[in-house]
């Protein structure tokens, strides 16, 4: 029996603002993008699947169809399966009995708890979990090899090679994606980069705080952990650069607060071979929620007077807005 592979892909971020049901929630600009990039990843380790079973709820859906679109593989090898949705153990087990008996790879595309639990069902060892508590968060891949059959595949039967996440994973794969269909972004045309031009729009908040009279920034572990920057991300298609910094401000740093309505400033730095122009607007700190509540709390977060954040991040326009900041604390 020739040994199979079987990826399983948690689907990338969804938009928990639109106040569409469940099923209906479509995926952020982030969330394209990891779909997208853990596409590329599949493409470049030669692992395009055979078949490929996809929940039909729309933050699945677009999943399914950008990284099949990274891969260049055919739509048609999908097929949507609505057991997948919201499913136990049994349910996506039972769809992957039906699957093809001669595909020797196949990738999953669904939700969790579902997909974590199934990947403890079918490990023959114990896992080890990242220290941030999730095994697949949103846009990550766990790729499991095993002899059995589609048909049954009993408890312990497979080996966890490994577990990919989108936000870990490099910008250079882009630029290895050979996709005729693409949309290739003017601002990074001349590398051939497929980044779509809307994803160089961004903003972003400076969160601050007084405390015993001084001025203290927060600032954030970049997704790779190797840096500090602010909370900032692609901005949405439907919201304001203002609405669209908020919303980035509780999902990467867990902070709400008062929000100025006009930006402090707008600073640049380089990305997908083309430059990022951030808008950044002052957000005064008034509730850090618990890591229970914060979705990226697998980043660290930390507040640092004015002379130490300025040692920590790297931009140089970002380090002017926070002096920008200073000279309007002490003018007050």
């Amino acid at each position: 029996m020739k040994r199979k592979t079987l990826l399983i892909l948690r689907h990338g971020k969804s938009d928990w603002t639109t106040g569409q049901e469940d099923f209906s929630r479509p995926l952020v600009a982030r969330g394209q993008l990891g779909s997208q990039k853990i596409g590329a990843w599949i493409k470049s380790q030669k692992l395009q699947p055979d078949y490929v079973l996809s929940s039909p709820a729309a933050r699945a859906r677009g999943t399914t169809e950008v990284a099949c679109q990274a891969m260049g593989l055919p739509l048609k090898k999908v097929c949507w399966d609505q057991r997948i949705y919201a499913a136990p153990v049994d349910a996506l087990l039972a769809s992957l009995a039906d699957c093809p008996k001669n595909a020797r790879c196949v990738m999953l595309v669904g939700h969790n708890p579902g997909l974590e639990e199934l990947v403890h069902y079918l490990s023959q060892d114990p896992i080890d979990i990242p220290e941030d508590g999730k095994m697949l968060p949103t846009a990550a891949l766990a790729r499991l090899e095993f002899d059995a059959e589609w048909s049954k595949l009993p408890c312990g039967c497979a080996k966890v090679v490994s577990l990919t996440r989108a936000g870990e994973l490099s910008d250079d794969l882009l630029a290895e994606i050979d996709d005729d269909n693409a949309k290739t972004a003017k601002n990074g045309a001349k590398n051939g980069n497929l980044v779509p031009g809307h994803f160089y729009t961004q903003s972003g908040v400076l969160p601050y705080r007084r405390k015993n009279g001084e001025l203290q920034i927060m600032v954030v572990a970049s997704r790779k952990g190797t840096r500090w920057v602010i909370p900032k991300g692609v901005r949405e298609l439907e919201l304001s650069l203002r609405d669209s910094a908020v919303k980035e401000a509780f999902e990467e740093a867990g902070i709400r607060g008062l929000v100025d309505e006009e930006p402090i400033g707008v600073f640049d730095y380089k990305k997908w071979d083309g430059v990022c122009q951030v808008t950044v607007f002052p957000l005064a700190v008034t509730e850090c929620v618990t890591r229970k509540h914060w979705e990226e709390s697998h980043r660290k977060r930390r507040w640092f007077n004015v002379k130490k954040v300025l040692k920590r991040i790297d931009e140089p326009g970002l380090r002017k807005l926070v002096k920008e900041l200073r000279q309007r604390f002490d003018r007050h």
